[in-house]
């Protein structure tokens, strides 16, 4: 592998969503921290849309820290746009993505740092424990890992979130991957490159809740696996064509049985009970599909990532990454 110059520029991208309480406590750990190793860093901070006074805050702090740009969305779009928006802004050679809560400790950047400059691509921190997870939370976690990694083609790292540094080219492909429905993990999963892992121990969160409530988590589990995956869909055909075959059995059955024997008084609960479940099974089926179809309607009407509020820091690059790349001539 080819080994990176000591000498470079970082970008540091944070996107953040009702982060009001965190901000005091996360401008001056990661300010010293890059001061303390001499890194040179421009900090990108993403305002998801906000409710509280996050946007204020980092305005605040930008008298102090100059290096900071900041963005704000016009509402909130989801962590995974606003990770979109920071890396259309970010434009050094190694792009470091982090959360806002201080449960990414900045000191692991160092580590990333030396596995990018030994010459791997990416450096992705892996958890080491997952002691303040609930036990259903764990054994969540661990069933859709398994299920992901069984019926898609890109496997995923288990443990491994957006706490990563990547080399320019990989940032590069990313941002030429325009779809709205965007699960980051797939993502960085697809794009390949050589990658490393780098343990590290998350931080009890200090200030606030984290926006992610069971209920989420399951939509963007769901999300992940239509996104990266058609098994669902192929599932609704093998099982479509199993009760197909069954009926076809059962039906040659009771003919046999008819002719040999004469017919049977008609039982009215079989009838509901089979009646209900093809139907159910039918409007399943149409859902799946349904889901495969919005996906494409979403697709189709071409609009924006995000939009943008307020930028504050170099607005001229960023109106000229906003826009959606085009696609090299070797994509057909």
């Amino acid at each position: 592998m080819l080994a990176r110059p000591e000498a470079t520029l970082i970008s540091i991208v944070i996107p953040l969503f009702n982060e009001e309480a965190s901000v005091d406590a996360l401008m001056p750990r990661l300010f010293g921290f890059l001061e303390r190793e001499g890194l040179k860093a421009e900090v990108i901070c993403v305002d998801d849309g906000s409710r509280d006074a996050t946007w204020d805050k980092i305005v605040a702090w930008r008298a102090t820290y100059p290096a900071l740009t900041l963005v704000g969305l016009s509402r909130n779009f989801g962590k995974e746009i606003a990770i979109a928006a920071g890396l259309d802004l970010a434009d050094c050679d190694a792009v470091v993505l982090m959360d806002g809560d201080l449960q990414h400790p900045p000191e692991v950047i160092t580590a990333f740092l030396a596995q990018w400059r030994a010459g791997y691509d990416i450096a992705y921190g892996v958890r080491r424990n997952r002691d303040q997870d609930s036990a259903l939370r764990k054994a969540f976690s661990r069933a859709f890992y398994r299920v992901f990694n069984i019926v898609s083609h890109t496997p995923i790292t288990p443990d491994a979130g957006d706490f990563r540094l990547m080399d320019r080219k990989v940032v590069d492909a990313i941002r030429r991957m325009r779809e709205r429905a965007r699960f980051m993990k797939g993502i960085y999963a697809w794009v390949g490159f050589k990658s490393i892992s780098v343990e590290f121990d998350v931080a009890e969160r200090q200030h606030g809740k984290s926006s992610f409530s069971p209920r989420r988590l399951f939509g963007l589990a769901f999300d992940g696996i239509i996104s990266f995956s058609s098994a669902p869909l192929r599932f609704a055909m093998y099982a479509g064509a199993i009760i197909a075959l069954l009926s076809i059995a059962v039906g040659a059955y009771y003919l046999v049985r008819t002719l040999l024997f004469g017919i049977d008084v008609p039982g009215f609960a079989s009838l509901i009970v089979s009646t209900l479940a093809l139907s159910g099974f039918t409007m399943l089926q149409m859902g799946v599909m349904g889901l495969y179809l919005g996906r494409i309607y979403d697709e189709v009407k071409a609009r924006p990532l995000y939009l943008v509020r307020d930028v504050i820091g170099k607005p001229a690059a960023f109106t000229a990454a906003t826009t959606p790349l085009p696609a090299t001539s070797d994509a057909k």
